[in-house]
């Protein structure tokens, strides 16, 4: 592949929030790009409003923590739009509570979407990527990698999904194809409006006390992760891999 070719990129959980604030800024940097979630008529819209803007998308509706579903939607995106060169692994979900109330079906679900999910989905785009000789992997941590309470599942999920990005940066570098995660802090989204309600707590309340705790004095918004994913997805980051860029508002530990 020539760098005057379209580079195609595909991002998971892309219906809404940090994967629909992804989508839209791959497109805007002159990507192709595969907006898929788990029903293909929720991300419909985003590639829809991609197209209009004169960009080229697909919606594509597949559960990321299933084998075969992964297959026939990279097979798909291959055909309509060219070789995915570009996997954004941010689907996920939340199920917190404490640990001695949470059940092994909530624990299994959490992992089975960001760790399953981000698994299958690279294993079937680096087949790509390898073979294209160019590749960015960007995987979605969080800043509760370092742990935060109600949270052991989503924890150690985000926790695994650094570990994962360092051994991909190892495995396929020699291919051209990068690997790095972003892990964001307080991030203003449709998931983090609901975890406000299930703690009972308005939104405006909880996005108050989140910028009084960063360094910036504000909380993120979809578009601050969008810059990061844009930078690694570009053709100058190739000599940065296996990085976890913290992007919080502020210093982590």
């Amino acid at each position: 592949m020539t760098t005057n070719q379209q580079r195609v990129a595909v991002v998971t959980g892309a219906a809404r929030g940090i994967g629909a604030g992804v989508a839209r800024r791959l497109a805007a940097d002159g990507m192709a790009v595969a907006v898929l979630d788990l029903d293909e008529s929720s991300c419909a819209s985003i590639a829809e409003e991609i197209t209009a803007g004169g960009g080229r998308a697909l919606a594509v509706g597949a559960d990321v923590s299933d084998p075969e579903q992964v297959e026939v939607a990279v097979r798909r995106v291959a055909e309509e739009l060219g070789a995915p060169t570009v996997l954004v692994n941010n689907a996920g979900i939340i199920r917190d509570n404490l640990l001695f109330k949470m059940d092994v079906a909530d624990w299994d679900a959490v992992m089975a979407v960001h760790l399953r999910g981000a698994f299958l989905m690279t294993k079937a785009c680096q087949a790509h990527m390898t073979q294209e000789k160019f590749g960015r992997v960007i995987n979605l941590s969080s800043t509760s990698a370092l742990g935060n309470r109600g949270q052991v599942n989503y924890s150690a999920a985000k926790a695994g999904m650094q570990g994962f990005t360092k051994t991909l940066a190892i495995e396929l570098g020699k291919f051209g194809v990068t690997a790095n995660a972003i892990a964001p802090g307080f991030i203003e989204t449709e998931m983090t409006a609901e975890t406000a309600a299930r703690i009972g707590m308005s939104f405006e309340d909880l996005k108050r006390m989140a910028s009084e705790q960063a360094a910036v004095a504000r909380t993120g918004r979809p578009e601050d992760i969008a810059h990061a994913v844009s930078f690694f997805a570009s053709e100058g980051a190739g000599f940065t891999t296996g990085q976890v860029l913290y992007v919080a508002g502020g210093p982590c530990d």
